[in-house]
């Protein structure tokens, strides 16, 4: 009898998730249970891409932050080479929603690395800090961690020597201040001086703007003609004379249209009185960059702009169609998602601004959001799609005010519109919450289900919005987590699936068995060498995956790449899509 109790102990296949695997290297995650680690690299990654602001639900943003600068700290000693590439090349490609933690790895790098190291960060910062707006949110970050030594100022100097001169002009008048810190901040720390020679044309063109910027231009540039200075002059000379342009005054906004469409002045460098003036938006959208077009769909409905079967909406609904001008503005998935939800709301987050949506505004809007993933086609493969709604999910994604589940349905919905055979179902521990939950309260069907099968239908369908999915999946969230249950339940479903995916914070500890052991079972089962796909939606270092197993793979959910690379993976190729070169739009 002791023989048959300890072979029952020790039989990998019984392990709880309470207690690690036999000859299996795992650690406790946040919730107790016993899971892989995925090294600094796959974590680097997903803090790159998801942050750690706000936590989890088991961790605090301050230990979570705490834990991705040790990943961070641990890369730079490993290859610092790496880190900096890293950080770069998912800036680049628009992987991630904010561009935040890719400058914290670049301050990090320059602040805690050898001199070699800091020429890296140099020469990558202009490549991650593409905008105004991106440089002052470093040197707010760098300012904390950092003295302003001579190479550090050198840095910020390199950063504006490294913009051609009509881009550096825009970018001075666009991007003004931000964090406390201006252009005239910069410039003074930097003690930057202009390039080339006094006489070069180069030298004249910085020393104007560098001049301009630092509060020093010595002449009321508002009341100069603008054709007497040379091209480079133009954006700031269109931007002062604006700044002297009255509502009331005669033949004003006869001017400002003309400024704004001569020379192309972006929104922020048009007076606040003019701000609900139709035709103002109107010359402002013909130019007018995606992200902030998105960024000001409510004001344009507001002041009746944009309205039914209008130019300027008709104009917006061809802009979101354009998967070309997607890709290079880098507008990020989870932008374009959170645009949809708050204007379909009818209103701002902040202050008194409402509207009443536009239809065809809200279908473009839903429609590029599947557009801005790098989705190529079906694979063909069977997917069986798993939501955990354990309590855990419920807390907030780092780099979007929505819920980790709420972002889970999101990514789901991606694969679901693009592959053709997807069994989605949720999970939490099988004890059955989904019958009990008043939350549910989708029909009898739904709840004769989850009391039939071991895991409950999700309420969501290739047909819904996404507003819509989102809003069926609030507050679903209940229960411990148990990540083995998509492939307990397609074993005792007897259900055939080439490829699971779980979308998960990987806090997995209630279950029986571990989903490694299950994968393998079902494996064995049904005769499928199935894969399994962990999409990882907080920026923790843990995984349900057994890296020594070449089906299985994490990734980082609200990575702009990931459905494209599960659908590779599902089809036998694990590359990830090519990056396509992608312009500044922003």
């Amino acid at each position: 009898m002791s023989r048959n109790y300890l072979a029952n102990v020790l039989t990998p296949e019984v392990t709880p998730q309470s207690q690690p695997l036999p000859g299996k290297s795992q650690v406790k995650n946040s919730a107790g249970g016993f899971v892989f680690e995925t090294g600094i690299w796959a974590q680097l990654e997903r803090f790159l891409i998801l942050g750690s602001e706000k936590g989890t639900y088991y961790v605090s943003e301050r230990k979570l932050t705490l834990d991705n600068i040790k990943c961070v700290e641990k890369a730079l000693e490993e290859n610092p080479g790496r880190l900096i590439k890293t950080a770069v090349d998912i800036s680049l490609a628009g992987r991630a929603p904010s561009n935040d933690p890719a400058l914290f790895v670049l301050a990090y790098a320059f602040a805690h690395g050898k001199p070699e190291v800091r020429d890296m960060v140099s020469d990558a910062l202009p490549k991650v800090a593409r905008i105004g707006t991106h440089l002052f949110h470093f040197l707010e970050i760098f300012d904390k961690m950092h003295s302003w030594g001579r190479k550090a100022r050198h840095m910020v100097g390199n950063w504006y020597l490294s913009q051609e001169e009509s881009k550096l002009a825009y970018s001075l008048i666009k991007y003004q201040a931000r964090d406390g810190w201006s252009h005239r901040d910069a410039l003074r720390l930097a003690h930057q001086l202009p390039p080339g020679g006094r006489t070069t044309a180069k030298f004249k063109a910085y020393d104007f703007l560098f001049a301009w910027a630092a509060g020093k231009a010595k002449e009321d540039l508002g009341l100069v003609d603008i054709n007497v200075y040379e091209d480079y002059a133009a954006p700031v000379l269109a931007f002062e004379k604006a700044k002297l342009l009255k509502t009331g005054d005669k033949g004003a906004r006869k001017e400002l249209l003309g400024l704004i469409g001569d020379y192309n002045l972006p929104r922020e460098c048009v007076p606040t009185e003019w701000l609900n003036d139709p035709a103002i938006w109107e010359a402002l959208l013909v130019k007018m960059p995606l992200m902030a077009m998105v960024r000001n769909l409510g004001k344009m409905t507001s002041i009746g702009l944009i309205a039914d079967n209008s130019d300027a909406t008709i104009k917006v609904v061809k802009s979101l169609a354009d998967v070309e001008q997607l890709r290079k503005s880098r507008i990020h998935p989870v932008q374009l998602l959170l645009a949809g939800i708050t204007y379909g709301t009818g209103h701002g987050l902040k202050g008194k601004l409402s509207w009443n949506a536009v239809r065809s505004v809200m279908t473009a809007l839903d429609k590029a959001f599947y557009d801005s993933f790098k989705v190529t086609k079906s694979s063909g493969k069977r997917f069986y799609l798993g939501l955990d709604v354990s309590g855990s999910m419920g807390s907030q994604i780092s780099c979007a005010p929505m819920s980790c589940l709420q972002a889970s349905v999101a990514m789901a919905l991606v694969t679901m519109n693009v592959e053709d055979f997807c069994d989605v179902r949720m999970f939490s521990d099988g004890t059955n919450h989904y019958g009990r939950s008043s939350m549910f309260g989708h029909g009898s069907s739904a709840v004769r289900s989850a009391s039939k099968d071991l895991l409950a239908p999700a309420p969501i369908t290739v047909g819904m919005t996404l507003p819509q999915a989102v809003e069926r999946m609030s507050g679903m969230s209940f229960g411990g987590t148990d990540c083995a249950l998509p492939m307990v339940d397609a074993l005792a479903r007897k259900v055939k699936v080439d490829c699971f995916v779980t979308y998960t914070d990987n806090e997995t500890w209630a279950g029986s068995i571990h989903p490694s052991k299950a994968l393998e079972k079902y494996r064995q089962g049904m005769g499928i060498d199935a894969k399994l796909v962990t999409v990882g939606m907080t920026s923790t270092g843990f995984s349900i995956c057994d890296p020594n197993d070449a089906g299985s793979v994490d990734v980082v959910g609200f990575d702009a790449n990931t459905p494209s690379f599960i659908s590779n993976f599902a089809a036998g190729n694990s590359e990830a899509v090519d990056e396509d070169e992608v312009e500044v739009a922003e």
